[in-house]
This record gives structure tokens, C-alpha cells and sequence, in this order.
């Protein structure tokens, strides 16, 4: 049934919802047989890229001149680099340094949230290094002192990265405990369950398979409904300054 012009995706000056009715697919230079949504980039005022590539059997990521993210929401790829092969399935994620020779290709057909941003270096410490891991070998803990929030850093916390990447899990009725305004932006995409978002002055019902992109001190905060978990994957800008210079 036509949907008559309704949506709940939505863009405001400081932020943005994007649920899958929306969702326009494209092909990125270097793809073959993988197609990209993408959420977020600096057309948006987004300081990073966010997309989703859907892949065929045997599909094939194009290359990033940028440090590039990436987690397996469906299916599984191989990920060749520094002479090594591994398979990344569901849950599976990798970091690869910017100018990281690399080359993915889908066993299967899969669905893996991208992220990609030119890296900001600081003077004596060392650049970030090669990560190819899954989220079930990390140790979760929970977010302030509340147990049924609990919060999983895919990223070490080390002056070299400069974004951090999470995954949250909201037990059902579990909600921030406080509305955030940072610097930081975010990219997020829900995993599982939905809830309630408030970003600005909006509240908004969300979903699995919705994204939002969250600008520097866009009030937000969420809480779970339903009888599931809510689970998402949360992207943000860390560990630099906020006068640093972007590297050319």
C-alpha cells in the first residue's frame, strides 16, 4: 500500500532520522556487486560518513582514502590485510587505519555498517593500528551505575583512536538517566527492539534498521519499550581537542 507522503524519517538543523522506507541505494566507487545507503557525510554537516553496504555473494567493498569502520549486521566477509585473511561474521567489526591496504568481499549475503573519517594525528603519540575482532570477545559494563544498561567499547581508549565506537543494550523500561548536550556528533544505528529518542525538541519512536545522526549539543536521550531489548551501534568523535586542525 502507497504510504501517501508519511514517514517517520526526519531533518532538522541539528539532527536527523532515517528509517528504512526513506532508504534511496547507490553504488560507491570501487563497489561491485554491493550497494550503499548512506546515513550520514558532509553534505549533512556530519564531520565523518556513515552508510550501510548491502552486499550479494561475493560482493566487493571499493576502496577509502579515509580510517574506515566497519561491523557485520548480517551475514559474513572476509577481510584481507597486512598479508592475513579473516572472516568477520554477525557481530563481527574491524578497524582499519587510514592508507590501510585492504580489500572486503561478502561470503555471503550481508549487510555491514560502514564508518569513515580522515584522521586527525597528534604530535608523539603513535597512529592507531589494524583491528579485526567480534563483539562477543568484549567485556561489557554498565553505564553509571545501572546494570540494565550495559555498554560494550569496540575501540580501545587509547589517545591514538580519535572516534570511539560502542555497542548499548537497554533492557526493557531502561532509559538514560540524564539528556545529553556535548560537543561530541553522533552516528547511530538501531541493532534490535526500539524505544523512545528525544533529539532536540522531537521525540521520536525508533526502531530496528533506523539511523540518527546526532550534531555537537543536540539535546538527546532514549529509553527502551517493548517486551526486547534495544540495541544499537553508537559512533562518536573523541579524544582531540576542540580547536584541532583537520589534517589536510
Amino acid at each position: 500500500m502507497h504510504n501517501l507522503g508519511q514517514t517517520r524519517s526526519s531533518q532538522q538543523p541539528n539532527h536527523l532520522l532515517l528509517t528504512a522506507d526513506t532508504f534511496v541505494r547507490t553504488a560507491l566507487p570501487g563497489m561491485k556487486g554491493c550497494a550503499a545507503v548512506v546515513h550520514a557525510g558532509p553534505a549533512l554537516g556530519a564531520k565523518f560518513t556513515q552508510y550501510t553496504a548491502e552486499f550479494e555473494a561475493g560482493g566487493e567493498l571499493g576502496d577509502t582514502l579515509a580510517q574506515r569502520f566497519l561491523f557485520v549486521m548480517e551475514g559474513a566477509v572476509t577481510l584481507e590485510a597486512e598479508g592475513k585473511r579473516h572472516e568477520l561474521r554477525s557481530r563481527g567489526y574491524a578497524y582499519l587505519p587510514e592508507g590501510q591496504k585492504h580489500r572486503v568481499v561478502a561470503v555471503r549475503t550481508s549487510r555491514v555498517a560502514i564508518i569513515e573519517k580522515p584522521y586527525q594525528a597528534l604530535v608523539s603519540v603513535d597512529p592507531p593500528h589494524l583491528i579485526m575482532s567480534s563483539e562477543d570477545a568484549v567485556s561489557s559494563h554498565p553505564l553509571g551505575d545501572d546494570p540494565d544498561l550495559q555498554v560494550k567499547c569496540l575501540l580501545p581508549d587509547e589517545m591514538s583512536f580519535d572516534f570511539a565506537v560502542n555497542t548499548m543494550v537497554y533492557e526493557p523500561g531502561t532509559a538514560l538517566s540524564l539528556v545529553e548536550m556535548h560537543v561530541m556528533e553522533h552516528g547511530l544505528i538501531m541493532l534490535e527492539g526500539g524505544g523512545i529518542y528525544r533529539l532536540g525538541d522531537s521525540w521520536y519512536p525508533v526502531t530496528a534498521g533506523d539511523f540518527i545522526w546526532m550534531g555537537p549539543w543536540c539535546p538527546q536521550w532514549f529509553g527502551a519499550l517493548g517486551k526486547v531489548p534495544a540495541k544499537y551501534l553508537i559512533y562518536k568523535d573523541w579524544n582531540r581537542h576542540p580547536l584541532a586542525a583537520r589534517r589536510p
